[in-house]
């Protein structure tokens, strides 16, 4: 009797052992894989309350760790793809923003080509000669001036010059007079 209780722990043993693996490294726990891997026969498991108890057990506890990877792995794809959204949402509104500012350019471009496209009455064209005109002259008048101006002031840099020169000279006359009046005892 002692030798056949012996041999039934040692059977729970290995099979809580294997169980235990097993759970660790995620494997697929079917009576038949808890009894080739704990070297017990399946009549065991069967037969024996404790040995069923742990095998169930560890059944319910891969199965519930099952669902909690496939939920895992669910929120991650969920998130992957709700990051994609975010981005595929902020490029879409900036793509808009373009769209609308390109549109808004090409609104402009459109109304200025049909100003440039529209009828010119004939006070207006003579208007714009009459201004264009104007302009020539004032221009004219405005080199003239500077030529002018250029004048007076290149012969204002002259006078500049030769005032400098002429002041260069007095001064040097000064220190002769200043200097010959100083050696006469």
């Amino acid at each position: 009797m002692e030798a056949r209780r012996q041999k039934t722990a040692g059977g729970l043993a290995r099979i809580k052992d294997t169980l235990d693996q097993m759970i660790k490294t995620r494997s697929v726990i079917t009576m038949a894989a808890v009894a080739r891997t704990a070297d017990v026969s399946r009549t065991f498991l069967y037969e024996h309350a404790d040995a069923r108890a742990l095998v169930d057990e560890a059944m319910n506890q891969a199965a519930g760790r099952r669902v909690q990877d496939r939920q895992t792995v669910q929120d991650e794809l969920e998130a992957s793809w709700r990051e994609r959204a975010l981005n595929t949402e902020a490029a879409l509104k900036s793509a808009h923003a373009e769209i609308l500012a390109q549109r808004e350019q090409i609104a402009e471009l459109i109304g200025q080509v049909r100003d440039l496209r529209s009828e010119w009455s004939q006070e207006d064209i003579t208007r714009i000669i009459t201004d264009n005109g104007n302009l020539k002259k004032r221009v004219r008048e405005l080199a003239a001036e500077g030529k002018c101006l250029t004048g007076k002031l290149s012969a204002a840099r002259d006078n500049v010059r030769f005032a400098d020169k002429r002041i260069a000279d007095l001064e040097v006359q000064l220190t002769e007079r200043t200097v010959s009046s100083s050696n006469r005892p």
